[in-house]
């Protein structure tokens, strides 16, 4: 089995070979673990079992230091985070006993809220940065064969860490890209074309989030010639850079002109690496303040700014897809690529054909970074918590899906993590040699996304359920809700439709009560989205009180295309046009969130 640890070092490390020979193994490496890919998933799947013989949690489920598949399907659960959380609880309090893996727990790597509000704690181990690394270092290969010649200029792309905290026990833990950013891996990452980006580390990894992003986008700007591809994580998190600028041009336009660096720009490190690259360019300062000026459309305006770009690297898959006009209008319709699949749980596969449409990205997993499962999704388990015995038994190798079925990925981890369900939804698209091609279809139970927030049904109505508390003292109650994403407005925001009954008379609730409901919303919303609201990333959370009878228009909607009477239910996010439109032209009133919720336990954060 190619060893990736080996392979990374022989592409990212070599001094000596050229970039068209290190393009050549990284494509060889991919054909290999295509073509043998049911092999190379039985000894990665040997190599955890093997390795994490002695591992509490595997003894206690009884697999007696079997290694081979059949025994593992037979024995090991399938399971979720809260099925693992007492271990993992106890791995953060200082347990560093082998309870899930046999190396030492590095750091949790901090994922989406759960239902209950908090985030989750994935284990890592040090190892797992290696296999990351071996991803982002095949990305750019895959790159070259579609557009060639990036290797001659830069990347603008718009990178942040966020908030650390540590467990009781005294492990990190932080997001999975704050942990990579944060790393020797990137921090000192080998001189390589690819990596050439107009960011220096400092700006990146500066934990002023304003700071942050202006210093990247000076940078940026000042740099506009050399750029040849722009990004970001998310497609919100570039638009958000967008918006920055129009917000900011003054000041940024103002040091490049004058070569100085606004005072608000305080972090010492910053400062001495973005004067490395400011200089006084009036010339500049003069096209940019002409470009953007209040008289001229901002359609194009990345390629009129950046006028070597060759296209957006950002996610549009999923809940970001709803970002895909915008964009195009910015970019002048430029290849909008999704590059790599990833989570906190596991780094997972990549675009082989990063040129196609959004639509029709598909991501072909390298069966090296994990042991791959699907479950097949059918009535009975699709919204299930969890699986039957039998069903348990049938999960379906990764060799082994069928083109066109629809999955849920379950995944078993160097880092301790035994048959684990992600939460994602896939589609067999294809296949890579004998690797299958799958597009991401959404993640199960998510109703509203935004940014990197998922919030599920259960915890919508959770938070509704609290916030509609606040309308009792007015003799009024909740008969109906459904909710939505807009994106018209930037940062994105959720919207949530309330039809509301008086039950004591036609006194109207006051806005202020209405105001209050958006606040415990929120509040109770999970940290993701806490965060996001702080950060700025997502708008504030909006209520449209409609006319009495919209829901009922809903169902009978509903019943005109075709629904049964005896099946309908309130949809809880509503995303098909016409359902939108039907409940925006019964709005009677309408009101926002008049301030960001509680983020860090204890203090209250404030947008300003």
């Amino acid at each position: 089995m190619p060893q990736a640890p080996k392979h990374l070092h022989n592409i990212t490390n070599s001094n000596t070979n050229t970039t068209h020979d290190n393009n050549k193994r990284a494509l060889k490496f991919i054909e290999e673990v295509t073509s043998n890919t049911d092999e190379i998933q039985t000894k990665v799947l040997s190599q955890i079992l093997s390795r994490s013989a002695q591992v509490e949690y595997l003894q206690r489920q009884g697999l007696d230091g079997h290694t081979d598949r059949n025994t593992f399907k037979k024995v090991m659960p399938v399971v979720t985070y809260e099925d693992l959380k007492p271990d993992i609880d106890r791995i953060a309090n200082g347990d560093a006993s082998p309870i899930l893996c046999s190396k030492p727990i590095s750091e949790f790597l901090t994922s989406s809220g759960t239902s209950g509000g908090e985030r989750k704690l994935m284990p890592t181990i040090e190892e797992e940065l290696e296999r990351r690394s071996l991803l982002y270092s095949l990305l750019m290969p895959v790159m070259d064969q579609f557009v060639p010649g990036l290797d001659k200029g830069k990347g603008m792309y718009f990178l942040f860490i966020k908030s650390e905290a540590k467990t009781p026990g005294g492990l990190l833990a932080r997001p999975v890209l704050t942990s990579y950013y944060k790393s020797s891996h990137f921090k000192h990452r080998k001189s390589d074309p690819y990596t050439n980006y107009t960011s220096p580390n400092e700006t990146i990894l500066c934990t002023d989030s304003y700071q942050s992003m202006y210093a990247q986008l000076l940078c940026g700007l000042c740099q506009n010639e050399d750029v040849l591809r722009v990004g970001a994580v998310f497609a919100s998190g570039f638009i958000r850079a967008i918006k920055f600028l129009e917000k900011h041009l003054f000041y940024l336009c103002h040091d490049i002109k004058t070569g100085t660096l606004d005072p608000k720009i305080t972090d010492p490190s910053v400062r001495e690496a973005v004067l490395k690259i400011l200089k006084p360019d009036p010339k500049l300062a003069r096209f940019i303040e002409s470009q953007c000026s209040n008289g001229s459309s901002w359609k194009g305006i990345i390629t009129r700014l950046w006028p070597n770009t060759k296209y957006v690297d950002v996610i549009v898959t999923g809940a970001m897809s709803q970002y895909i006009p915008i964009l195009d209008y910015y970019s002048n319709n430029l290849p909008l690529v999704c590059t790599m699949y990833a989570s906190s749980e596991c780094y997972f596969g990549l675009n082989l054909n990063p040129l196609c449409d959004p639509s029709e990205v598909s991501y072909t997993l390298i069966p090296t970074m994990a042991y791959f499962e699907f479950l097949p999704l059918n009535k009975v388990n699709e919204h299930a918590d969890s699986i039957s015995h039998l069903e348990q038994e049938n999960l379906v190798d990764l060799a082994d899906v069928k083109l066109g079925q629809e999955y849920e990925l379950v995944v078993t981890t160097y880092a301790g993590l035994y048959r684990y369900r992600v939460g994602d939804i896939l589609r067999v698209a294809g296949f890579k040699n004998k690797a299958p091609q799958f597009n991401f279809v959404c993640r199960k139970n998510v109703v509203l996304s935004i940014d990197s927030d998922k919030t599920d049904e259960v915890e919508l109505q959770n938070a509704v359920q609290i916030a509609a508390e606040n309308l009792v003292q007015f003799g009024a109650s909740l008969i109906d809700y459904t909710s939505c994403v807009d994106t018209s407005t930037i940062p994105g925001h959720y919207v949530l439709y309330w039809e509301i009954n008086m039950n004591n008379g036609d006194t109207p609730v006051p806005g202020s009560a209405f105001e209050e409901c958006c606040v415990a919303l929120e509040e109770s919303l999970n940290s993701v989205y806490r965060q996001g609201r702080v950060s700025e990333s997502i708008g504030a959370l909006e209520i449209k009180v409609v006319e009495n009878g919209t829901f009922d228009k809903l169902m009978d909607f509903a019943l005109s295309q075709g629904a049964s009477i005896n099946q309908y239910k309130t949809p809880r996010c509503v995303k098909f046009a016409p359902l939108v439109e039907l409940l925006n032209s019964r709005v009677v009133s309408s009101y926002f969130s008049p301030k960001c919720p509680r983020w860090i336990p204890g203090r209250k954060e404030r947008c300003t």
